[in-house]
């Protein structure tokens, strides 16, 4: 099967809860910074073509995978193995900065079924 890799990097994107930038790029991989804004939380989902893993290097995150949620700081890191459903939010009152490295053989945007979000996207 071929690698798919959809992201370039530099690319950014702007969400309601914040923002990533892809820093780097190659076959089966995928760097980005997500930036979550104080109070905000990303949809609870699930990918079926990636693996992620999340190192959190600024601020608090509660993290959830599958039935389990914990709460990391700076240093910590979590894996997320694909099809596991996960979310992460930041309870504090400054910026959460985490480094998420996607791995699989398609790496697209488009590979997230989001099952509940706060700001209505389906």
């Amino acid at each position: 099967m071929a690698l798919i890799n959809e992201y370039e990097t530099g690319q950014s994107d702007t969400r309601p809860w914040g923002k990533w930038s892809v820093l780097a790029t190659g076959d089966g991989f995928g760097l980005k910074r997500i930036d979550v804004a104080p109070g905000q939380l990303l949809s609870l989902q699930k990918h079926a073509h990636r693996d992620e893993h999340w190192v959190i290097v600024e601020g608090i995150a509660d993290v959830t995978i599958g039935e389990q949620t914990k709460q990391l700081r700076a240093g910590d890191s979590v894996f997320i193995p694909r099809e596991t459903v996960h979310r992460i939010s930041n309870p504090g009152a400054s910026p959460l900065v985490f480094i998420e490295v996607q791995l699989g053989q398609e790496l697209r945007e488009t590979d997230i079924e989001r099952l509940e979000d706060q700001y209505g996207r389906h």
